[in-house]
């Protein structure tokens, strides 16, 4: 396991990510998903932590939310290849269903556990705007509770530098698709607060 004196490159993190045990969730979970992106990416995205698929392929939104997200960043103008994307807690917590892993929200000791993991990749990465993708997040980057629809579409300063900008996670978009014909609004207002990153 690499001493965190060690941790100097996304590539050290990587390998103390992968031994980590600061919390349970690292027992049932296939592996630590780290964060993936450029070093010096001025846009860091942030998710609340791997799905099923990104726990066996070991990537940050690879899986349906992935999908949305990528469809997102197109419509905002935004190179996905020019940011970083990563999620607040990096192990896939679950609850078995017979063959199906399903999501478990994470608690607020495992979020905050992972942070320490955010601060390292923050430090490397140097982000000017993070953009916290749901409350998961919002607590993962700030170590506190937002409420979203009250910090949404704004460009808010952090205390250790650079802004932040709150919203939704792009799985709700995938949870109201089916319910709700008017979805498009709330994938369109994702978007909009994704062109913020523009502002920053």
């Amino acid at each position: 396991m690499a001493r965190e004196g060690d941790i100097t490159s996304l590539k050290a993190l990587k390998t103390a990510e992968a031994a980590c045990t600061r919390c349970p969730l690292y027992r049932n979970a296939t592996q630590a998903v780290p964060g993936e992106g450029p070093a010096r990416a001025p846009i860091m995205l942030v998710g609340e932590q791997p799905g099923a698929r990104e726990d066996l392929e070991g990537k940050p939104f690879v899986g349906p939310a992935g999908r949305v997200l990528d469809e997102a960043i197109e419509d905002a103008g935004l190179d996905r290849d020019k940011i970083f994307i990563t999620n607040a807690v990096k192990h896939f917590k679950f609850e078995s269903r017979g063959k199906r892993r399903l999501h478990k929200r994470p608690n607020a000791y495992e979020i905050d556990q992972c942070r320490h993991w955010f601060e390292f990749e923050r430090a490397l990465v140097k982000p000017k705007v993070i953009v916290a993708m749901g409350a998961t997040a919002v607590r993962g980057v700030t170590g506190k509770s937002l409420t979203i629809a009250r910090s949404r579409g704004k460009l808010l300063p952090l205390e250790e530098g650079g802004q932040m900008i709150v919203t939704i996670h792009p799985s709700y978009l995938l949870r109201i698709r089916d319910i709700d014909p008017d979805w498009r609004v709330q994938y369109r207002l994702f978007v909009r607060d994704l062109k913020l990153c523009k502002a920053a």
